[in-house]
Formats: C-alpha cells, sequence, structure tokens
C-alpha cells in the first residue's frame, strides 16, 4: 500500500505504453446510458468494529467513490447508467468493477491501466470508549490513492471508441470537484466535458470539496467549473469553507450561469435556485444516522433522477433526501431507495405528514403511508 494521501495532487508520471488501457466487459450495456458520471472510485477498507484504527484487528472490503455512488443510486432509481474511470490491473480494481456492476450500472468505459494501481481509502468509525475515537456517529476516511490509475483520466478518454460510444448517447453527465483536484490531466478532462457537449445534454457538479486534495494545488480554478454547469450541486458547509459564503442567495451570485444551483444544508433542509423561477427550500427527512459517508452522492443521483424524470422543483429536492436518508441508515456508502409504492407516497405527501416521517435501518415510518 502506498504512503497515506496526505491532500497533495496525485503524482502523474508519463503514460506507460499501453495505459490507456484496455476497456472492462460490458455488463449492463445492453441499454443505452441516460446518465454517465465519471470520476475516481477506490477500494474501501471497513473496520470490524468501531474505534481508532490501532483498535482494529480485521478489516473486509468494499468499494467507494463519489461518481459511481452517483451511478449505482441513479441504477437504483431506474435511471440506465455509466461510470467512466480508470482501474489498475488488479484484484482490487476487478473487485471495483463488479461491484458497480452489479448495481445495473455500464461499465464498459472503464479503462484498465496496466501501470497505476487501483486507489485504497480506509474507512474509521467512531463509537467506542478507547482515547482518540471519533465520537458515535462520525467517521474519517485516510486516502492511499497517489499515483492511482484514475489519477491519469485525461482528455485522450474521449477519443477512445468505448467512452465516446457511452458519452454520445448521454443526456446527462455528473462530475464532480475531485476529479479536477487529482492531476492535471484530470482537470482538463473535466474541462473538456463542460465545454464539449451537444445540445440537449445536462452537465451537473457536484463541488465535493475535499480540502486534503487541494493542499497542493490551485483551488481557485473551481469557480469557473462551477459556473459552466447546468446543475450545481453544493453543501453549504462546503460553499462556507470554499468560498467564505453559504446563503444560498449570496451563492447563486456567485454561479450566475447554471440553470440550477441545489445548496444542501447538512441534515437540514436543500434549496434550488433556478432561472426565472422563485427559491424553493424543503426540509430534510429526520433519520436515525448509521454512517454519513454517501449521503451527499445519494441526495445528488435522487435529485438528477427526478430532474430526468421531468418531476417538480419540490418532487425533485424530496427524492433527493429520500435517496440521502437511504444511504445515512446503511454502514456503506451506498444505501437501497425504498420500495417504488413508498416513493411515490412521500412525494406526494403534505407537509405535515412529510415533517412527520421518520427513517431508521428498519424503514419507514410516515402517516402518508398509513393505509
Amino acid at each position: 500500500m502506498a504512503d497515506p494521501d496526505t491532500g497533495g495532487s496525485a503524482e502523474h508520471t508519463p503514460a506507460a505504453p499501453g495505459s490507456a488501457g484496455r476497456a472492462s466487459a460490458t455488463p449492463g450495456a445492453g441499454t443505452a446510458p441516460v446518465a454517465v458520471c465519471v470520476g475516481e472510485s477506490m477500494a474501501v477498507l471497513l473496520p470490524d468494529r468501531p474505534g481508532p484504527l490501532e483498535r482494529v484487528d480485521s478489516f473486509r472490503t468494499a468499494v467507494g467513490g463519489a461518481e459511481s455512488n452517483v451511478a449505482c443510486a441513479l441504477a437504483g432509481f431506474g435511471v440506465p447508467s455509466a461510470w467512466v474511470s480508470r482501474i489498475g490491473d488488479d484484484g482490487f480494481g476487478r473487485r471495483l468493477r463488479s461491484a458497480v456492476a452489479a448495481h445495473g450500472v455500464d461499465v464498459s468505459a472503464v479503462q484498465v491501466d496496466p501501470a497505476r494501481p487501483t486507489g485504497v481509502y480506509v474507512k474509521e468509525s467512531g463509537g467506542s470508549a478507547h482515547p482518540h475515537d471519533l465520537g458515535p456517529g462520525n467517521s474519517r476516511l485516510h486516502y492511499y490513492r497517489s499515483g492511482s490509475a484514475a489519477s491519469a483520466l485525461s482528455p485522450a478518454l474521449l477519443e477512445l471508441p468505448e467512452a465516446a460510444r457511452i458519452l454520445d448517447g448521454a443526456r446527462l453527465v455528473h462530475l464532480s470537484g475531485i476529479t479536477a483536484a487529482l492531476s492535471d490531466d484530470c482537470l482538463e478532462l473535466v474541462r473538456a466535458l463542460l465545454r464539449e457537449r451537444p445540445a440537449g445534454r445536462l452537465v451537473s457538479f457536484d463541488l465535493n470539496w475535499r480540502p486534503a486534495l487541494w493542499r497542493d494545488r490551485d483551488p481557485g480554478v473551481l469557480p469557473a467549473l462551477l459556473d459552466a454547469a447546468d446543475v450545481l450541486l453544493l453543501g453549504a458547509d462546503e460553499a462556507e469553507a470554499t468560498f467564505g459564503e453559504d446563503d444560498p442567495v449570496r451563492l447563486r451570485r456567485l454561479f450566475p450561469r447554471p440553470r440550477t444551483v441545489v445548496v444542501k444544508d447538512a441534515g437540514h433542509a436543500a434549496t434550488v435556485l433556478e432561472h426565472g423561477r422563485t427559491v424553493v427550500t424543503q426540509p430534510a427527512l429526520r433519520v436515525a444516522v448509521v454512517e454519513p459517508t454517501g449521503a451527499g452522492d445519494a441526495f445528488a443521483a435522487g435529485f438528477l433522477a427526478g430532474t430526468l424524470r421531468g418531476l417538480d422543483t419540490r418532487s425533485r429536492l424530496r427524492l433527493g433526501h429520500i435517496a440521502a436518508a437511504s444511504a445515512l441508515t446503511r454502514a456503506g456508502d451506498q444505501g437501497t431507495p425504498p420500495p417504488p409504492g413508498v416513493t411515490a407516497a412521500l412525494l406526494a405527501a403534505t407537509e405535515e405528514e412529510w415533517a412527520r416521517t421518520r427513517v431508521t435501518a428498519d424503514g419507514y415510518s410516515s402517516p402518508a403511508l398509513a393505509a
């Protein structure tokens, strides 16, 4: 395992011969993807118990990553989705590709790099009585991603037949600030996807602020990227940390070009500001949180699924909150959306019924679900 990523950019070395890689197998490729998520994902080591890492005896393997999380959640909502990235020619990469494909996501444009490894991160979970514990409900991610296969993503990806086929028919391409932080080539790929898009295609961009990744890079590139998107997703806390502003109206002024700006205020509410329309705010559901990691990606997927379905603004926000709740009540990065009937009832719920809804690992309790 490489040294822990301490926030510098991923090291970039000249491409080895053939490092554009070969395409993976093509499970899920029978239906043309409507949404394509482009970016890094990694293998995950999850502790067998809560507590500081020095007290953990064993770990189980899983997978995680913002863009693949969004792709999997979109597929869970019935949106044909693809994930486009690079993985190492190693067991972690094969596991990652297979796990994402198992959610029904098209991984045919994932390239295998014979020279660079798949990135890894280790999750630390709070909830023990040991010194240095993070506290119940808290977690910390320790990254080992420098020089990974995904750090070699570049605009050359767009020339590959597999990626071109996937992207040509996409109605939505989803990106995040994580990819832009990994390397200069990754940044140029993000710029190319924001710049070169056909009429009718939406590009969504989730800030996903990771300060450690930007420590040796210039975050001054971010405003132009965010303002070039059609749908911009911001956490109020990360916007405050990055731009010194967390008010939705003032953030809208900072980013006037996107058609839609979504500002998420953690577990409290989310606000949408659209061109020529009134501001809409929807409170979050009340959730018994098991694990917070992945909730932001799930919210993005729910909101984007609602956008692709043509739902009204309130329903898009509610679908985002429903997706986030499904992730918050699971130990891993990804949750499972509730049955369609439950989702439909919650989308149609009155504000009072919505406010009285409770979500736990055992399911949903709401007046809107009463027979």
